[in-house]
């Protein structure tokens, strides 16, 4: 088994044991409470561990020079744990804000919630307890992964400790903005210049996805390691770029993506009216009466099947699509230059080049 996959392995032994310790204490609250924790667990079960996995290397490439190849540290596992708890907060309010139904091939959250409701016979709209229910389930995901990851620095210097308390609380900022932009642009966009509309999705890109999924995992786990400031200089030159290419090829997923591998419907992202570089690319291309026409489509809930195929095929004539798969490649090169010299350990650059792929070349 490999040393990324023995860390993986304890970052899920160490949810699991702080979701049992969670349900000790709350023992005594009743079967809703328990039910809260189930869903919390349940939230942040599977996955691709993306985030933890950079926290992990993150934290490798700045420890193995010195140190050489040793196993991940308690706090640094906790770090990964704590990132987990941190997305799967993300995903619950994110598929409320998108009215998403599903999630990796199942009932999104507040979906999962409003079938428990009608399930327990309870009393008042199923529908309306789901949505209030998930929005409190973010956010007591959010507090679990603040629990974590204090836990995990109780054995750390000050100076450490404190590092990666600014990295962690930087994250937070910055993707709650971001997400906050993504809904916005969804109204804001018809009063934007054109010409605007791809640079407003990149920046939205970078707050939203890149800095939380790569670059601040990556900066977290540096400094927990005690990174100097070469080192974060480019574990940031590299984690940037990747988390913009791994979220672009989100976006090409949310329209083109195959349900029975992604777990969300085809297109699904148009019929959320995401304002994505995809869907810019494709405004900058087309006539203004097409330009209408995708505007007054891409946001319908209830786009069919044969509307769906007609707006992917509206894009890739556009020429969108190669202009978002030439951009991620020119963010995968820019990443891959920024790992060349750097005072970074081999095996952890190595394992960066890995994860990279697995992050751009992907379908789901």
């Amino acid at each position: 088994m490999s040393r990324t996959q023995d860390a993986m392995d304890a970052v899920s032994q160490r949810l699991d044991t702080f979701f049992r310790e969670q349900r000790q204490e709350a023992a005594s609250w009743g079967d809703e409470a328990a039910g809260i924790l189930a869903a919390a667990a349940a939230g942040a079960a599977g996955g691709k561990r993306l985030r933890a996995r950079f926290c992990v290397t993150g934290w490798e490439a700045v420890t193995e020079p010195a140190a050489g190849r040793r196993s991940a540290d308690a706090a640094v596992i906790a770090a990964g744990a704590a990132l987990e708890l941190f997305h799967a907060a993300a995903l619950v309010h994110d598929d409320l804000v998108d009215n998403s139904d599903t999630r990796r091939g199942r009932p999104a959250a507040h979906r999962a919630l409003q079938a428990q409701h009608g399930d327990a016979g309870w009393h008042g709209d199923a529908e309306a307890f789901g949505r209030s229910a998930a929005i409190l389930l973010g956010d007591l995901l959010v507090a679990l992964s603040d629990d974590l990851f204090e836990a995990g620095l109780e054995d750390a210097s000050p100076a450490i400790a404190a590092g990666a308390r600014a990295e962690y609380a930087r994250m937070r900022r910055d993707v709650t903005v971001g997400q906050y932009l993504d809904i916005a642009e969804e109204a804001a966009f018809r009063t934007a210049p054109d010409e605007t509309h791809a640079e407003r999705a990149l920046r939205v890109a970078s707050l939203k996805s890149a800095r939380y999924s790569v670059e601040q995992p990556l900066l977290i786990g540096g400094a927990l390691g005690g990174a100097t400031a070469a080192q974060r200089a480019a574990l940031r030159a590299f984690g940037h770029p990747i988390g913009m290419a791994f979220q672009l090829r989100d976006d090409v997923l949310g329209v083109f993506g195959d349900e029975r591998v992604t777990g969300k419907p085809s297109g699904d992202d148009l019929r959320e009216g995401k304002r994505t570089v995809l869907v810019a690319y494709a405004r900058e291309a087309v006539p203004a009466s097409v330009r209408r026409a995708l505007d007054e489509l891409i946001g319908d809930p209830d786009l069919d099947d044969t509307q769906v195929r007609s707006l992917q095929e509206t894009i890739v004539a556009s020429g969108a699509l190669a202009r978002v798969e030439a951009l991620i490649d020119r963010y995968a090169r820019d990443a891959d230059r920024a790992l060349a010299g750097a005072p970074l350990g081999t095996h952890a650059v190595g394992r960066l080049r890995d994860l990279a792929r697995a992050a751009v070349e992907r379908e789901a």
